[in-house]
């Protein structure tokens, strides 16, 4: 396909003016035990203060940051938000403190709850005052049953609180996906039909905990996933950068609603610190990056000029697709748009 070539103009890079770098652990620096290839290099260039934000509760902040450190970061237990932390303080605004809890997870959460002074517990029979559950390797049908039997609706009592520390359905191993903590949850949820209050992203506790901790609104999330990393970032009214290293690929992030796109999408942490190509709206309705142009046809996504790299023509296809506002699943995408090249 034809094309008019031009110097592309490009924005500043992603980071530049930021206090602040937030960054998902899971498909961003890591997958499994061993870091994304360039993860922890380009990380260690950045100016910023850089915040480990993590929804995986089987871990303490501590253990993140030796984990961190093995890998080459420089990382420290307070430089790790976790989601057991933004957990706690919701319970801490729930029940009173030294509250008996169910603890359905591991170490991420107890560890967390006895730092707080709550009374930890592992059976329904102990009349617990709420439940909290976390993701953790070792939950089975056993911990599952228990929060069903501790929620059990019971006559003339109020329902006990339930908190979950997140809703991620899958966690990226060195194998591929497993399933995560929503899953779990939706296991207890359809034995008990309601539904948890959620700690982690993207619920705005975790976000507002990182910026009192670091000092500064001034930040960037970095994530892989848009309906936790990106869709946080956006309700908490910062800006956001999709990497494709893990879970959502470039066939989700076209289909991505309003409240889930980011303002920058890169096949690696690279980019981070490269000027970033503008997103051009041209005169005939096209979306310009590059020189790769997408333009909505009614319905029909068309490509005008697939340009000079597919990331070019996938972030050409998002901005036009986007700003139509019609719902994807009443559009026609042709295959090259999205397609992964980057798996």
């Amino acid at each position: 396909m034809a094309f008019w070539k031009k110097d592309a103009p490009l924005d500043p890079a992603p980071i530049a003016g930021r206090d602040l770098l937030l960054t998902d652990l899971d498909g961003v620096v890591y997958r499994g035990p061993g870091a994304i290839p360039g993860a922890v290099e380009q990380l260690n260039r950045a100016e910023a203060r850089i915040g480990y934000v993590t929804n995986n509760a089987s871990r303490t902040d501590r253990v993140v940051a030796e984990h961190l450190r093995g890998l080459g970061l420089r990382a420290e237990a307070s430089d790790v938000v976790t989601s057991p932390q933004a957990a706690v303080a919701l319970l801490a605004q729930t029940v009173p403190a030294g509250s008996r809890v169910l603890v359905i997870g591991g170490e991420g959460l107890t560890d967390e709850l006895g730092k707080a002074g709550f009374e930890i517990t592992r059976s329904a029979d102990d009349q617990p005052d709420a439940v909290v559950q976390g993701f953790d390797p070792s939950v089975g049908w056993e911990q599952l049953a228990e929060a069903s039997f501790a929620l059990a609706e019971v006559p003339g009592r109020p329902q006990l609180p339930w908190i979950a520390t997140n809703t991620d359905w899958t966690i990226p191993v060195a194998r591929g996906l497993a399933p995560g903590n929503g899953t779990l949850v939706s296991a207890v949820h359809t034995a008990v039909q309601r539904l948890p209050v959620f700690a982690g992203k993207p619920e705005t506790a975790i976000f507002e905990a990182a910026f009192d901790r670091f000092g500064s609104r001034n930040a960037l999330m970095i994530g892989d996933r848009l309906d936790t990393d990106i869709k946080g970032a956006r309700a908490a009214g910062i800006p956001s950068l999709h990497v494709l290293t893990g879970v959502d690929r470039p066939k989700q992030l076209v289909a991505a609603s309003r409240d889930m796109q980011p303002d920058f999408v890169v096949a690696s942490l690279a980019e981070l610190h490269e000027p970033y190509p503008s997103t051009e709206h041209l005169k005939d309705g096209s979306m310009r990056v590059g020189s790769a142009r997408v333009r909505m046809d009614g319905h029909v996504a068309s490509v005008v000029a697939e340009g000079d790299t597919p990331l070019n023509l996938l972030r050409a296809g998002c901005a036009a697709i986007w700003a139509s506002g019609l719902a994807i699943y009443g559009l026609q995408v042709p295959e090259i748009i999205f397609e992964d090249h980057w798996s």
